[in-house]
């Protein structure tokens, strides 16, 4: 199968934060009490495809092994349906989103960028590196993005989503494009 037909059977779409959401950087700053805070940027083009898969019923979610209010907060601005942090550890993370989800793995596509990520990727139907990702993360995705993480990565595999299902049109209508 190719990648537009894998792509045509996504419902649920995961990924990893750092060095996918984000460019993989995290910034220390003082917070109001004087003690350092962690933060992170995130792509507002890609939240906006996060947003326009919802619409259409795919869902999305993010396992992270770094804790962060960051993620936090991006992830309820993009609606995710599934949220973990601090977890290194993602395969015990899949399955309980396999059972919560109903969605079989096949139906599943998976964004990661570093080793940990690639259990993930061979046990779902479609796997994403973005163009950053080491190189066995690289080797074990169906398809590695242009952008980089942080940079576009995850906007790319939203549309390519879009674009296999045939949302695509219709969206570039709503905007008069």
């Amino acid at each position: 199968m190719d990648i537009e037909q894998l792509a045509a059977g996504v419902r649920l779409l995961l990924m990893d934060v750092d060095g996918v959401m984000t460019d993989g950087k995290l910034y220390n700053v003082p917070g109001p009490d004087g003690k350092m805070a962690e933060t992170k940027g995130f792509d507002a083009q890609d939240g906006i495809s996060l947003q326009w898969l919802n619409w259409y019923g795919i869902k999305t979610g993010l396992i992270s092994g770094r804790v962060s209010p960051a993620t936090e907060e991006r992830a309820r601005q993009c609606k995710f349906t599934y949220v973990y942090q601090g977890h290194i550890e993602k395969i015990p993370i899949l399955e309980e989103i396999l059972a919560d989800a109903k969605i079989a793995p096949e139906n599943i596509a998976y964004i990661g960028d570093d080793l940990t990520d690639i259990v993930i990727m061979r046990r779902v139907g479609l796997s994403f590196a973005p163009a950053n990702a080491r190189p066995e993360v690289k080797q074990a995705a169906h398809f590695v993005t242009e952008g980089r993480g942080g940079h576009g990565a995850v906007r790319e595999v939203a549309e390519t989503i879009l674009k296999a299902k045939g949302h695509w049109p219709e969206l570039l209508k709503k905007y008069e494009v």
